[in-house]
This record gives C-alpha cells, structure tokens and sequence, in this order.
C-alpha cells in the first residue's frame, strides 16, 4: 500500500511533465502514474482525480492563488511552488474527506523537498490565506470527523 504523500509526489510529477515536457495525459499515466503507483488501484484513482481536477480547473485555481501571492504575478512564481500550490487548492477544493491541516502540511513538505529553502512558509502562508478565503466564500465544504467546523445545518423541520 502506497501512503498518499507518494501519490502527491506523483501527481505532482505528473503536472510537470505536462506543463513543461507537454507529455500528453495518456503517456503520463502510463509511465508515471501506473509504474509508480503499481497496483495499488485506491492510490491510482486518487492520483488521476487529484492530477486530472488540477488541470482541468487551473485556470480557477491560479485565480485563487493570485489574490494571495501580493508584489507577485503568477507567471513569476517558480513552476514547483504553482504546481504545489494548485494541487493544495484543488484538494482544498475536491476532497471533503482530507482533513485542511494535512492538505497545508503536505504541500509544505512538496515544497520543501521539491524547491527552494524558502517555498515551505511561501506554500503555506498562500494555501492558508486560500483556506480562509474558500472558508469564508462557503467553497470549502468537509466532512468527517476531525475535519474543519462547520457550521450547523439549518433545521429544515422535518423529523424522520
């Protein structure tokens, strides 16, 4: 069993080979995703929904990250800390299931294993002010134990 950090790794391997190799989707599940990830098909299915939902919606996801990355034009970030910083927000976004802090946590220890010194706090000051502002929009829905507050459902008053 491949634990998720592995599966983020590999997604994140994935974005890069599709942002600067130009590898299509197909090649890179192939050789990237299916050799990694073997036959663990739970880590297979999370890393595609994970890796085909930030690419799908990064347009969306940038939008999100440029409100939160102040002096700064998105085109200037280094590639890692965007494709890092997508695939937190896509998370925070996508998988009700993944409880915030581990979404913040993992992103930082991407950054600081995949860029520079400095990327672990850039990553989680972007991804926290992203959370908030999701949080705030009513776009940050989890569930679960453990997850993020939320507030109670209203009474719709009817008893089963």
């Amino acid at each position: 069993m491949i634990n998720r950090r592995e599966v983020r790794e590999v997604v994140l391997q994935s974005l890069y080979a599709y942002e600067v190799g130009k590898n299509p989707i197909k090649e890179i599940r192939s050789f990237l995703m299916e050799k990694r990830l073997g036959g663990d098909t739970d880590a297979l299915r999370f890393a595609e929904k994970l890796f085909l939902l930030t690419l799908e919606e990064s347009d969306e996801l940038d939008s999100i990250i440029e409100k939160h990355i102040n002096n700064w034009e998105i085109h200037r970030l280094a590639m890692l800390d965007k494709l890092i910083l997508r695939i937190a927000i896509c998370e925070l976004l996508h998988f009700a299931e993944i409880p915030t802090k581990v979404t913040i946590n993992e992103a930082i220890e991407l950054a600081k294993s995949y860029s520079t010194a400095k990327s672990g706090r850039f990553v989680n000051g972007v991804v926290d002010a992203a959370m908030e502002q999701l949080k705030s929009e009513g776009k940050l829905i989890k569930t679960g134990r453990g997850l993020i507050d939320q507030p109670p459902k209203p009474d719709t008053g009817s008893r089963s």
